[in-house]
């Protein structure tokens, strides 16, 4: 197993040419935007092949999670998914033409509006998290799983404050 990597690389090009910085973060953090990149590139391909864009996954996703009758209202959906009114407006509109959604009224507000996930909405989502799980694992194959946990513990620890 090589002892260096690509961020090594660079952060040895940049303490040459500006031995005045410190590079420390780029240790952590230009790992941790190049696995991101890998990351991204893996759950693109896992939800595509569930013909799945990552937006609606996450939409999907935070039906599925809900459990049944997997149904949400929009601004808890806002709320899960860290996007504007207006683009989660527009993100439902998509999914309800696509037949992965459908609007309802809230039985306890007449007024209110239910984000309710359809059987192929939940077909999609179910088989995009199972081909994402594996996915993701074998990202992970690396390291053991003790080394798993306690990368865990340091990423959950460093993400609380942006949380």
């Amino acid at each position: 197993m090589p002892t260096s990597d690509e961020v090594d690389r660079i952060v040895d090009a940049w303490t040459r040419a500006r031995p005045d910085l410190d590079f420390s973060p780029l240790h952590v953090l230009s790992r941790v935007a190049r696995l991101s990149r890998h990351l991204d590139r893996a759950r693109r391909i896992a939800f595509a092949a569930s013909d799945l864009d990552s937006w609606e996954f996450d939409v999907l996703s935070a039906l599925r999670r809900a459990g049944a009758p997997y149904q949400l209202s929009p601004k808890l959906l806002l709320q899960q998914t860290l996007v504007s009114s207006g683009t989660m407006t527009n993100r439902i509109d998509r999914l309800v033409d696509r037949g992965l959604v459908e609007r309802g009224t809230d039985p306890n507000d007449g007024r209110g509006i239910l984000v309710m996930m359809t059987p192929i909405g939940r077909e999609r989502v179910d088989r995009a998290i199972s081909q994402l799980l594996v996915s993701e694992a074998e990202l992970l194959d690396g390291l053991s799983v003790g080394d798993q946990e306690r990368l865990a513990i340091l990423l959950r620890k460093l993400s609380l404050d942006f949380d």
